[in-house]
């Protein structure tokens, strides 16, 4: 979800689904400790509860940037074993930690005496010549005897080499029943699922077999979905309508361009917002020909709102 679920993205969610845990993108060591803090850490009081996940591979850095995480309100910090770029792969960490579980358990041990957080980890099933769930299972046992006890598990393996990440997210066929096996002979862990999870009914299936679900790239082009799977997990709920969200990111975007954000950094994450809905394409193609522009002001969301709002007025009196 790099560049994607940044925290204007974790704001609209918010909107959507009260109770999800909610992940910031991937912030490596590096970007903390010498890098802009407050760009990367700075999130709004109504995205709790949230993780901050980070990437690297150096204990001490790791340490340091989990003390962080708890001075700046995280509700828990996430060492990410999964992104199988090439920055992370020439970098040592991400998916390549997926065959270093030692130096693995030597960063979460180091983060666990930094902060009173939850120090998790997302990873895969394994990389390139792992390919049996022994290895997952020594792998997921190693760093468990570190003090890790909640694990984010993407039910691929990853291709460090010979598949780019973006082939990495589908190529690799799906092994859910690793995942399951993987809490049965460790039921004292928490085991949460994730991979080409889209819909409520799947979401429910997993959970008989898991603690949790995590959905990826479905919240950002499906994003009213997380609503049926938010109500089919937590309950019908008194929740904000698609018209209330839309009024409140109008609010929300006033108030970052008064902070000097520009209109498109908010209104990328909205597009998709409509998605099956008359007047998606009109309000997509707004957004996209007129949000980047010099100047754009919340006046533009509101006028794409418009066009949603007139192809439904069309739709019923043609109806």
């Amino acid at each position: 979800m790099m560049e994607w679920s940044d925290r204007h993205c974790r704001y609209f969610w918010r909107l959507i689904t009260p109770q999800a845990l909610l992940y910031t993108e991937m912030v490596t060591t590096g970007a903390l400790l010498f890098g802009d803090k407050p760009y990367h850490l700075d999130f709004h009081d109504n995205e709790h509860p949230i993780a901050l996940q980070l990437g690297g591979n150096e204990p001490d850095a790791l340490a340091r940037c989990a003390e962080m995480a708890q001075k700046w309100g995280y509700d828990e910090v996430n060492l990410n074993c999964g992104c199988p770029s090439d920055r992370v792969q020439s970098g040592g960490f991400g998916a390549y930690l997926m065959g270093e579980p030692k130096t693995v358990s030597a960063c979460v041990q180091a983060m666990q005496k930094a902060t009173d957080l939850p120090v998790t980890i997302k990873h895969r099933l394994g990389i390139d010549h792992q390919d049996s769930y022994e290895e997952l299972l020594e792998f997921v046992q190693t760093v468990a005897e570190a003090g890790c006890r909640h694990f984010v598990v993407h039910a691929r393996k990853a291709w460090l080499k010979g598949l780019s990440p973006k082939q990495n997210r589908d190529i690799p066929p799906l092994n859910y029943e690793w995942v399951y096996r993987l809490k049965q002979t460790l039921p004292e862990l928490t085991i949460v699922i994730n991979g080409g999870i889209t819909q409520p009914q799947e979401c429910m299936e997993h959970l008989q077999n898991v603690d949790g679900v995590m959905i990826g790239r479905e919240a950002y082009y499906h994003p009213w979905h997380l609503r049926a799977i938010s109500e089919a997990v937590y309950g019908k709920q008194n929740l904000l309508s698609q018209p209330e969200i839309m009024t409140e990111m109008v609010r929300y975007s006033k108030e970052q361009l008064e902070k000097g954000v520009k209109l498109n950094h908010v209104t990328r994450h909205l597009i998709n917002f409509y998605q099956g809905c008359r007047g998606a394409k009109q309000f997509r193609r707004y957004l996209s020909e007129h949000a980047h522009r010099p100047g754009a002001n919340e006046q533009i969301l509101v006028d794409a709102l418009a066009l949603v709002e007139q192809a439904g007025v069309d739709q019923k009196e043609s109806a």
